[in-house]
């Protein structure tokens, strides 16, 4: 009896080791996990592994069919030749003015907008709620001609303002999401604290400054970040409202906008800054321009990373 009971333990702890129980994954389900997550990360860091290694490669390694992965030796003229090609900090200043002035209007504006949804009753809501998400619906494309149209009857083409202006009214890039976002977030918040405040004397303005938006910062850091990456990454638009007019400011360009003229740029522009002819232009030095382009977006996930994952959960965007 002793023998079958022990042997019955052992059988039992092998099982719950393997297989787990209610509080405790098993060893074989954390395999299949840790594998999936494994290969699905392997599938998104594999283009950049491999941008980076061939980035840092001398031309005899791009020819010698025997190094695939581990230069011989790193070659960080690439990278000087592609800094100097982007004319890297004043590209990356332009593209801040592109991206970060526009993200904090745009924020503001759908932040107000988001708790005017959840918090006040006027006439047509629900109509306009609906008008809003068929505004995110739309592709941009659709809207491009009669936009471009009305920037340049509006005197905005070649200028910030096409963007500045748009983000003010709440109107800049995916603006409907956002919007949508704060008042999911809003709804959720107690109208308790928002009527004390009133009763204590605070205005409307002053309720949504000290109580309502304090709440809401996993939700601004959320539209933060996503606005602040479609705004750096958009390039179409970007181009469209600020590659026209005769009053545009050459210095308003992004990183993505140079890399797309990165082959005819190289030649005049290394030229130009070492007063010598350069090499021929080799995918090594593509690559490596390719890699500063997404260094700067790189830096802010690695800082943002916790805020950023803490604020998906508690925003609750997965679920939009």
């Amino acid at each position: 009896m002793v023998k079958m009971l022990s042997r019955f333990d052992s059988k039992d702890k092998i099982r719950k080791f393997a297989f787990g129980n209610r509080d405790k994954n098993g060893l074989v389900l954390n395999i299949i996990v840790y594998t999936l997550l494994i290969s699905i990360g392997f599938v998104f860091l594999f283009p950049i592994l491999h941008m980076f290694s061939i980035s840092i490669m001398a031309p005899e390694d791009l020819l010698d069919s025997s190094v695939r992965w581990v230069p011989r030796r790193v070659h960080t003229l690439n990278y000087r030749l592609a800094f100097i090609t982007l004319d890297y900090f004043r590209t990356l200043w332009a593209n801040f003015q592109v991206a970060a002035i526009p993200t904090i209007l745009q924020v503001t504006s759908t932040a107000m907008a988001g708790y005017a949804f959840a918090r006040y009753d006027f006439p047509l809501k629900k109509l306009w709620l609906a008008v809003l998400i068929f505004t995110f619906v739309i592709p941009p494309q659709i809207t491009m001609i009669p936009t471009f149209v009305l920037y340049t009857n509006l005197g905005f083409i070649g200028s910030l303002r096409a963007f500045w202006v748009p983000a003010i009214l709440g109107q800049g890039f995916n603006s409907a999401i956002f919007i949508l976002i704060f008042y999911n977030f809003h709804r959720q918040v107690p109208a308790s604290l928002t009527e004390a405040a009133e009763i204590d004397g605070a205005g409307h303005i002053k309720s949504f400054i000290f109580i309502s938006m304090p709440l809401a910062i996993p939700a601004v850091i959320v539209a933060v970040l996503f606005s602040f990456v479609w705004y750096w990454n958009e390039t179409f638009l970007v181009n469209l409202f600020l590659g026209f007019g005769a009053t545009r400011d050459t210095n308003l360009t992004t990183l993505l906008l140079e890399l797309t003229q990165f082959t005819q740029s190289y030649g005049a522009a290394v030229t130009d800054a070492t007063g010598m002819a350069p090499d021929p232009i080799n995918e090594g030095i593509r690559m490596a321009g390719t890699m500063l382009s997404i260094l700067p977006l790189g830096i802010l996930y690695l800082i943002l990373q916790r805020h950023f994952v803490e604020s998906v959960d508690k925003a609750g965007i997965t679920g939009e």
